[in-house]
């Protein structure tokens, strides 16, 4: 599957704006950290796209994931895609496990970029300048962005073996050149 065509697959199934930039910031995070892990950038760009695209139908674990799975093997959708998108739910770990440099990072990924975009539609200045301690002083601050998971955040460094602040500062980085598709330029 190319990137057309699980960008037409991701419209088919996901009307949220929210959602749909969600997963062009995963996708982007996804990109940026094939390159730096010498993955397959197109792939892993597709499942970053693709991770959540099931959600709006079947937002409940575990329909969530294994349901987009049914769609994607019948569209005859490589197993490895298949396989990454499955490994970022916890219902699915014991059949799909985080053992890979492409799972490690889906899930290393995801909800840090959810909690980045957060933080960066409450400054003014939006994505520009962000830097990682502005983002951890947010983690602190449990009501803030409560539904993230912060526990999801340090276990993806975890599993990645990077320092958090790196990690935190590599996905801002995967971000701003499409800070404008998701909606985060300076007002």
């Amino acid at each position: 599957m190319d990137r057309n065509q699980a960008w037409a697959l991701l419209n088919e199934h996901t009307k949220n704006p929210s959602l749909i930039k969600h997963a062009l910031a995963v996708e982007a995070a996804m990109r940026w950290y094939a390159e730096k892990l010498h993955g397959d950038v197109e792939l892993w760009g597709v499942v970053g796209l693709l991770h959540d695209f099931d959600y709006e139908c079947w937002p409940e674990p575990p329909a969530h994931t294994r349901e987009g799975a049914k769609i994607l093997r019948a569209a005859g959708v490589d197993e490895e895609i298949v396989g990454a998108i499955l490994s970022h739910a916890d219902w699915n770990q014991d059949e799909y496990p985080r053992d890979r440099p492409l799972r490690k990072a889906l899930f290393g990924v995801d909800e840090l970029c959810g909690f980045i975009m957060a933080v960066a539609l409450v400054r003014p200045e939006r994505l520009a300048g962000m830097r990682a301690k502005s983002v951890r002083k947010k983690l602190k601050q449990h009501s803030f962005a409560a539904a993230v998971s912060r526990e999801d955040i340090d276990a993806g460094a975890e599993l990645l073996e990077i320092d958090l602040a790196e990690h935190i500062d590599n996905c801002i980085a995967a971000l701003t050149p499409v800070a404008g598709e998701l909606g985060l330029l300076p007002d």
